[in-house]
């Protein structure tokens, strides 16, 4: 079966995705697809996941510790602070990617997230994981999906609300990453169900 789980250098299965790299071993065991829950730590990974787009996981990775040093930990209430001359350093700072778009709708986005209440953000994102119960666990990589009618949702639901750079795509990358599905393979080690 193509993209099956394979063995990694332990001999233990897991998605093959994961195998290129200790980098991506580490997060696909350790992180990936576990509950994540708190509103600055939802804002880093949809964050992250919009800066992700159309470029490798590892890409954004690799520059993590970059991106928290550059956007104060992702803390939504001081990046919601942020000025001019802290979007002008963010371009300039050659350890994250300097996308313009991608910057100012994270900056924005904390805008709109520091007048939401204390965990509104949390409940609001977890309000749209799926039944476990209807989703079988996928056997290869080609069962996965890039989009859901959930995330379909959560995206629409997120714009609505003012939110910028959450197309479904990156919606349903963020649900993977949280843990709000379960996408790690049938054999992966990793896999909780």
């Amino acid at each position: 079966m193509s993209g099956a789980a394979l063995a990694g250098p332990d001999g233990a299965l897991r998605c093959p995705w994961a195998l290129s790299t200790e980098d991506y071993i580490a997060y696909h065991d350790e992180e990936w697809g576990r509950p994540v829950h708190g509103d600055d730590a939802l804002y880093e990974r949809l964050s992250l996941e919009a800066f992700q787009s159309g470029l490798s996981w590892i890409t954004i990775l690799r520059r993590r510790e970059n991106f928290r040093k550059a956007f104060a930990d992702f803390r939504i209430a001081e990046v919601a602070a942020f000025t001019e001359a802290d979007a002008a350093r963010l371009l300039a700072d050659q350890g994250i990617i300097r996308n313009r778009a991608k910057i100012e709708a994270t900056l924005a986005n904390a805008k709109v997230l520091a007048d939401w209440s204390p965990g509104e953000l949390d409940a609001f994102i977890w309000s749209f994981a799926p039944d476990p119960a209807g989703r079988p666990a996928p056997g290869a990589l080609s069962d996965v999906p890039a989009i859901t009618d959930e995330s379909t949702a959560l995206s629409k639901a997120l714009k609505k609300r003012g939110l910028r750079f959450v197309g479904p795509t990156t919606a349903y990358a963020l649900m993977q990453a949280c843990g709000l599905v379960d996408d790690h393979l049938a054999d992966c080690v990793a896999r909780r169900s």
